[in-house]
């Protein structure tokens, strides 16, 4: 008799931090989003791009967010398309973008896990930003480091209300 013993290898997935929550990702996606849906410049682009309503939207990125920031692997969409059909968005408004993300970061994730989440954020804008153009030569945006962004927080401030 021939048995063979194949090895198997478990992945195991840890968190980006491990003070970062589920409850904390939906509470961040929550409380951003409710930003964005204030902010005069982000929230048109939103409505107008978007193809779901908003209860829909919110659902997959804390789908998303889940599986970025906690390694779930449950996220199986597509963002770069997406986001490659957003052709009025300008680089003023991605860095509109982390800034709203980076005064969310303050409110809703543990000190120590801010810079790695922000760190994420950024790739983020810069993939969706490179997927934008046909010219493999450019150069991304250099987006402003995510502590700081605090001297937005005062205009981000007037957008809570």
């Amino acid at each position: 008799m021939n048995v063979k013993i194949m090895s198997q290898r478990i992945a195991i997935r840890e968190p980006l931090h491990p003070s970062i929550s589920e409850n904390q990702v939906n509470n961040l996606v929550d409380v951003f989003y409710r930003k964005v849906r204030r902010d005069e410049r982000l929230h048109p682009l939103f409505e107008h791009n978007m193809t779901a309503p908003w209860d829909a939207h919110l659902g997959k990125m804390k789908t998303f967010w889940r599986s970025v920031l906690l390694k779930t692997g449950e996220y199986k969409g597509q963002p770069v398309p997406a986001h490659q059909k957003i052709r009025s968005v300008s680089d003023l408004d991605f860095q509109r973008w982390l800034d709203l993300f980076d005064q969310t970061l303050r409110e809703c994730i543990e000190p120590a896990a801010r810079p790695a989440v922000a760190h994420v954020a950024r790739r983020i804008a810069t993939s969706l930003w490179l997927s934008r153009s046909i010219d493999p030569t450019i150069n991304p945006p250099v987006w402003r480091p995510w502590n700081t962004g605090a001297h937005h927080d005062e205009t981000n401030e007037r957008n809570k209300k």
